[in-house]
């Protein structure tokens, strides 16, 4: 039991590192063109490992390590393709299929693929976003028409069809108590907000709208604030959950496409870049939703 007395002296002093980081500075995390243009789907797990898709091709996930290593850490079976990632309490790691139609159910310990659940008329489900009671939801843009749709995933695998008639719908994330499904509507540039209950979605309302540039991922820190990210624009936004802007990142890549938080303090955050192919990162203000979470 020796080697415990120094494993949190460690993790003390990587805390204290990282807390004398200015905030909202962005650097990079891997060099550029470690990813593929697909990279995507970012979440970290306890341990504070990354994980991202198509590090060297479409249908695998990427591990980068906290210093910024990567390596395949798994290839999705042949025809699915990888997009949003989220773990829940117990490790287990949920992946948006867009290609198979599939929500599939990772066991990091045995690597073991299964499907948790499959609905053949969905469009792509896109990104997850997981709620207090570990319920699963999926955006479902259907880019070709410009429109989209917003599901339920219960933890049994059930699906449950939330909305067929929002636009774009691509980032998606709930607030801390459960009671607000946000949405981020790529083509129509605009941030949704719905209460949410067992019953379904109800009074929709727009939070904020952009004259230009997309939007992709969102991801909320234990505030409930959003962290947006800015697809074409290369920013990422904090937003109040009434939509105001409190504060702008600006990342030397111009087509962020998701985000998340991880390390031992859950304020850092890590951006995935198409435009440069790598994952950046910064330090927030707050630590996530999500590694509050590990620690419930």
């Amino acid at each position: 039991m020796k080697f415990l007395p120094l494993f949190f002296s460690l993790l003390l002093a990587n805390s204290i590192s990282l807390a004398e980081e200015p905030l909202w500075q962005v650097r990079e995390h891997t060099p550029k063109e470690s990813f593929t243009r697909g990279i995507e789907g970012p979440a970290c797990d306890k341990d504070g490992n990354l994980y991202a898709v198509a590090l060297q091709e479409k249908p695998n996930i990427g591990l980068v390590t906290p210093k910024g290593e990567t390596s395949i850490w798994i290839a999705l079976p042949e025809g699915s393709t990888g997009n949003g990632i989220r773990f829940n309490r117990a490790g287990i790691m949920f992946v948006a299929d867009y290609t198979g139609h599939n929500i599939l159910r990772i066991d990091p310990k045995t690597k073991k693929i299964t499907v948790h659940a499959h609905e053949p008329t969905m469009h792509q489900p896109n990104d997850i976003a997981i709620g207090p009671d570990e319920t699963l939801y999926a955006s479902d843009p259907d880019w070709k028409k410009g429109d989209g749709a917003l599901w339920r995933i219960a933890k049994d695998g059930t699906v449950a069809q939330l909305a067929d008639n929002v636009g774009t719908a691509n980032g998606i994330e709930v607030s801390p108590d459960g009671k607000t499904l946000f949405v981020a509507e790529s083509k129509q540039q605009r941030v949704l907000a719905y209460d949410l209950d067992e019953k379904g979605i109800s009074n929709e309302r727009v939070l904020i709208t952009f004259e230009e540039h997309g939007l992709d991922g969102i991801r909320c820190d234990i505030d409930g604030d959003l962290y947006i990210t800015r697809h074409g624009a290369g920013r990422v936004l904090k937003l109040s959950p009434e939509g105001k802007v409190l504060q702008t990142i600006e990342l030397p890549g111009s087509m962020p496409s998701n985000l998340c938080f991880g390390g031992p303090d859950g304020k850092t955050v890590y951006i995935t870049e198409v435009e440069n192919q790598q994952v950046l990162t910064f330090r927030a203000d707050r630590p996530g939703l999500s590694w509050r979470r590990w620690r419930e």
